[in-house]
């Protein structure tokens, strides 16, 4: 990946132990960049990040008229698998008919430790509902219901990833040259940080337009605000950054490195890639960037559970600190 800058340093006393490095776009309303670091170019699966543009096309084509917002938010969602995640997803399945079985995004251990504790506890088998990504996959079935298409909805040549790569690239402003299999099975394709960056902010500045695309944007980004909790879980970095920017900004997690954000009221995208994947340092990249922006408090603490979390020892000591590195800082 060309060109990366140092965005995150990890101090450990008074030297600096371990750097990460990689790329942060901010784009306005008109696709322009308004500060990068690393290269702009750079091309990268944006991963989970990109869920809300794959809950495009079920808003748009009219299938996901009468969902709910809560239903929009785990559409949009990697979760916890904690009850409010997995009831919801379920009872999501059973009012289309469906089960389990009609999921594509395959078992997945609960990161939620009171449903993974009961699971083993009664010895029961790990479900695809319990998959971070069955929200995402129950609207791929809403969609794929509506289109009457087959139920292999997650290949490449199904309508319903059809309809999800047109969105992708008319967002981004990019024709994607190449896809991977996510780690829920569903394709997942590439953009450059300029694009991602760009999609977020049309995301962002969504009620400048009309017309169903942007109608839709809107509505995806109010479901994300109003339910964090469902987006991500208790004590992520999805949930409580959106909860501590009082539900003014949507972020989201992407794997392998990779934040977004979309920030309504400065009609702003942001988009973060860590080069080595370290979720550490996307959350740090992402806050320090919050709060340079004037929409995140730098004395929150979820904030400063991101921004400069401190290091402890196995007795609690603190040895260091994670933090933004300078030239992060110094672009603004």
């Amino acid at each position: 990946m060309a060109n990366p800058v140092d965005l995150v340093e990890v101090w450990r006393g008074d030297l600096i132990e371990s750097v990460h490095q990689g790329h942060a776009v901010i784009c306005d309303a008109k696709g322009q960049i308004t500060a990068a670091w690393g290269d702009p170019a750079a091309l990268i699966y944006p991963r989970s990040s990109c869920k809300m543009v794959q809950a495009l096309p079920l808003l748009e084509s009219g299938a996901g008229r009468d969902l709910t917002d809560a239903q929009l938010a785990l559409a949009c969602a990697s979760h916890d698998a904690a009850a409010i995640h997995v009831d919801g997803v379920g009872a999501w399945l059973r009012d289309m008919g469906l089960t389990d079985d009609d999921l594509r995004c395959g078992p997945q251990m609960p990161r939620d430790p009171d449903i993974r504790r009961a699971l083993i506890k009664a010895d029961q088998p790990i479900c695809q509902v319990h998959n971070n990504c069955s929200g995402k996959h129950a609207g791929f079935l809403a969609f794929s219901r509506h289109l009457r298409a087959g139920p292999e909805y997650d290949q490449i040549d199904h309508p319903v990833q059809q309809a999800c790569k047109a969105a992708f690239e008319e967002v981004t402003g990019e024709t994607s040259p190449i896809f991977g299999s996510d780690g829920c099975s569903a394709p997942n394709h590439a953009c450059t940080m300029h694009g991602l960056a760009r999609a977020m902010a049309f995301f962002a500045a969504a009620d400048d337009h009309s017309g169903v695309r942007a109608q839709a944007a809107e509505r995806l980004v109010d479901a994300m605000t109003t339910f964090p909790e469902l987006v991500a879980g208790e004590n992520r970095a999805c949930t409580n950054l959106m909860r501590a920017m009082g539900g003014k900004v949507a972020v989201k997690t992407g794997a392998e490195g990779v934040f977004v954000a979309i920030i309504p009221a400065l009609r702003l995208g942001v988009a973060v890639k860590i080069t080595d994947g370290a979720t550490r340092a996307s959350e740090c990249a992402i806050a320090a960037i919050l709060v340079r922006l004037g929409v995140l408090d730098a004395a929150h603490p979820a904030a400063k559970a991101r921004m400069m979390p401190d290091q402890t020892n196995r007795r609690g000591i603190v040895t260091g600190v994670i933090k933004p590195a300078p030239a992060l800082l110094a672009a603004f």
